[in-house]
């Protein structure tokens, strides 16, 4: 089962411009195609060096069919550039491994997340304040093991049979969790209810249109409450060679929730899942935050053991 789900956004949106927010209009060039007869595919090209990308390189010219042709002409060139600086990697690889040195370090891709400036939201791990905080909130009773998970499942006014599948599949995903029929109680009720019988979290599921797009996760008795989009939905069904789930209890893995809201968010899905999971049953349910989407994944680990062959001494005979 996989499936994306977003947080919603707090405040609003950014609007194309300018450095200060304002439209910018990009002059056409002339010598790119113009009037003056050149073709422009001289200097007019852009800026260049060993940062430039191709699209900066060829965004000035004008003319579409020069443009397209010169942009073709520098990605190719680029695509060498970079098979061949790889090429010349290996080669070191494989001459250091044969000399019995040390292979040399290996380059790690520029992202998005690596290459974000940390800011004063970010936590660090031996934030005392941080620290002093999470021991008073409203799930340190969970981390402390005093509370253990209990949750209630419940769906919209009207499920359908979609519905019914990914319940039966998030049942799997939560052992402590047990499904009641939502029938004609608002979610006010609901919430007393399962406060009333020591529950510690409340799952609803929305659907519109016979599709998934909405989950709520209430913690009780004094909240937080968090409610995500449902995106990008697949059920084990929908997954080829997919592996049938256990009943044991599954591992929780935390990605990149770093911020002082994103250690409120690992808490609260830390607060749904058991403290003591079974290793033996290899099974493993990862959150992962990237980009203010939280990427879902259920699935089983398999521990291979391959042979080293040795090399050493093998050669052709005559």
């Amino acid at each position: 089962m996989a499936k994306g789900m977003k947080r919603k956004s707090v405040s609003g949106a950014t609007l194309g411009g300018g450095a200060d927010g304002s439209a910018t209009k990009r002059r056409p060039n002339r010598g790119a195609g113009g009037n003056d007869g050149s073709d422009g595919s001289g200097d007019e090209a852009g800026p260049s060096g060993a940062g430039a990308t191709v699209g900066s390189m060829t965004s000035r010219i004008g003319n579409k069919m020069v443009r397209g042709e010169l942009y073709a002409k520098l990605k190719k060139i680029k695509q060498k550039e970079k098979r061949a600086a790889r090429e010349k990697r290996q080669k070191e690889e494989e001459k250091a491994v044969e000399a019995g040195e040390e292979a040399p370090a290996k380059q790690i891709p520029r992202t998005l997340e690596n290459t974000r400036e940390k800011d004063e939201t970010m936590v660090q791990p031996d934030d005392e304040e941080v620290a002093a905080d999470e021991a008073q909130d409203e799930f340190s009773a969970h981390f402390n093991v005093d509370r253990p998970p209990k949750v209630l499942l419940t769906t919209c006014y009207k499920p359908s049979k979609v519905m019914f599948k990914f319940l039966s599949e998030l049942l799997l995903t939560f052992p402590m969790a047990q499904y009641y029929k939502r029938g004609g109680y608002q979610v006010k009720q609901i919430v007393k209810y399962a406060s009333n019988r020591d529950y510690s979290d409340v799952v609803v599921i929305n659907e519109n249109r016979k599709k998934v797009n909405g989950l709520l996760v209430v913690h009780l008795p004094d909240g937080p409450t968090a409610h995500f989009r449902l995106s990008n939905l697949k059920l084990s069904e929908d997954i080829p060679n997919c592996g049938r789930a256990t009943t044991h209890k599954p591992e929780l893995i935390l990605n990149n929730f770093n911020t002082r809201l994103g250690h409120r968010m690992g808490r609260m899905f830390a607060s749904l899942f058991c403290q003591d999971p079974t290793f033996r049953g290899r099974r493993a349910v990862t959150f992962h935050n990237q980009r203010d989407f939280i990427f879902f994944r259920h699935h089983r680990y398999v521990f291979e053991e391959r042979e080293e062959r040795s090399v050493s001494g093998a050669g052709k005979g005559k």
